[in-house]
């Protein structure tokens, strides 16, 4: 089985996050350092640019302060 990436969820996967860490008056860059990755790389979630792993997104929830269901859109 061949598993592909659908776009469209992770723009929209990003755009939560987006949504979620401006609610909280964060910047990408504080998101970025609690969770030890790349301003760059963090950008580029929320871009829906980048993939990232389960761990990732495991910590970006808990960065802020919410549950993956508040942020994957399936």
């Amino acid at each position: 089985m061949k598993v592909t990436i659908d776009p469209k969820s992770q723009e929209e996967f990003g755009k939560n996050l987006r949504e979620i860490r401006e609610q909280n008056k964060l910047s990408q860059e504080e998101v970025a350092k609690a969770i030890g990755i790349s301003v760059t790389y963090y950008a580029g979630i929320e871009r829906g640019e980048e993939n990232p792993t389960f761990a990732v997104i495991r910590h970006i929830c808990k960065a802020l302060k919410v549950k993956s269901s508040d942020v994957l859109p399936f």
